[in-house]
């Protein structure tokens, strides 16, 4: 087993007078990181799966005196996929409030409607965490710094879902299927979600330009759409954990870029799968773009792992001058240039550096990134 960083965290929120919502993308271990931390304890809970259709209607609106006859003398539930089951925050909520002595933890494979049908109604009732694609701090915690490195190449082209670590040799297969069949699920189990092909169109445009800033406007046309719908699907996307935004950082500057964003996928696997490219490093021509994308996506899951609270941007002018990433936390900025190239120019903008309150100006290519990632 692979621990997971936020497995402690997690563990520590049991019995609180709180449900526990786990959130993440398909097939990315959270069933396995709950029914390991359980069997780690010695718990055993009530479990039940919002993929079935008898546990949906078992679910669907039930008073407590049904709750209470579900759970028996057991202190724990554990619903998984309950993003399947209607008005699923209403059921939490009875949980939390009426047996207050039972402690349930629910796992959701999107943010879609867990978090649109629950967040009103579990204000201030639940602890919330989600869970990432593996990543290389954790990697390294599992197998050692050393080994973890020498799989580079391998996680630039392939990524960090469980099923592509766990069966490397099935690995493009894996990322395929989990590409194919298991990324748009829940999306496509949407009704405002009409065109299953616009939304493969808009993902292989988004794939292409990985570490450039999206128009909606351009993106619309590039895949015969309308701006609004490309910016619903890319929410989508969002809450599905398919792909997250970084947007431009903008206070002190006159020329400063506005509203732009740039689009990067939580794993370059899938990135690459949309593709259907898995070309070794040496044959690729978008070496730096996948590049750009391991370093914020693995410093993206590395911060939120560890429940750090710092803002992620991107800063441009229009004159083109630009930083790739940049953290802020309280009134202080980390700035990151990413290369993969050791030797190639990296220089910070003086107009960046004069105008805010920057802390420590960071330079990253594949000698050092191990470092930027761990710490």
């Amino acid at each position: 087993m692979i621990k997971r960083s936020i497995a402690e965290g997690l563990y520590k929120r049991f019995h609180q007078g709180k449900a526990i919502i786990l959130l993440g993308a398909r097939q990315i271990g959270k069933s396995t990181l709950v029914e390991e931390l359980l069997k780690q304890h010695g718990l055993d809970p009530v479990y039940l799966n919002g993929d079935e259709a008898d546990v949906r209607e078992l679910l669907s609106n039930p008073g407590s005196t049904r709750l209470k006859s579900i759970l028996g003398k057991n202190k724990l539930i554990f619903i998984d996929e309950a993003q399947r089951i209607p008005e699923i925050g209403l059921t939490l909520k009875l949980i939390t409030d009426q047996l207050k002595d039972v402690q349930v933890i629910a796992t959701g494979s999107s943010a879609l409607d867990i978090n649109n049908k629950s967040a009103e109604t579990l204000t201030g009732r639940k602890f919330e965490f989600t869970l990432f694609p593996i990543s290389f701090d954790e990697m390294v915690g599992h197998h050692g710094l050393l080994e973890e490195k020498r799989q580079l190449e391998r996680r630039l082209v392939y990524g960090y879902y469980p099923e592509v670590i766990n069966y490397p040799e099935e690995a493009e297969e894996r990322i395929k299927l989990l590409a194919d069949s298991y990324l748009y699920k829940d999306i496509l189990l949407l009704e405002q979600v009409k065109k299953p092909v616009l939304l493969e169109k808009l993902l292989r445009a988004l794939a292409l330009q990985v570490g450039s800033e999206v128009n909606y406007a351009e993106l619309a046309q590039l895949v015969a759409s309308d701006p609004k719908t490309v910016e619903k699907y890319l929410d989508l996307l969002e809450k599905a954990f398919v792909v997250f935004k970084l947007p431009a950082l903008n206070r002190n500057v006159r020329n400063e870029i506005k509203k732009g964003k740039k689009i990067y996928f939580f794993d370059c696997g899938i990135r690459n799968a949309i593709l259907n490219d898995f070309k070794p490093l040496h044959n690729r021509t978008d070496i730096g773009a996948l590049w750009e994308n391991f370093i914020i996506s693995e410093r993206y899951k590395f911060i939120h792992n560890r429940n750090e609270k710092k803002s992620f941007y991107f800063w441009r002018t229009t004159q083109q001058q630009e930083i790739d990433l940049i953290e802020e936390q309280g009134n202080e900025m980390t700035a990151f240039e990413i290369k993969w190239n050791p030797s190639a120019k990296m220089k910070f903008s003086t107009t960046f550096t004069d105008n805010y309150s920057v802390k420590e100006l960071i330079r990253v290519h594949q000698k050092n990134f191990d470092e930027i990632l761990r710490s």
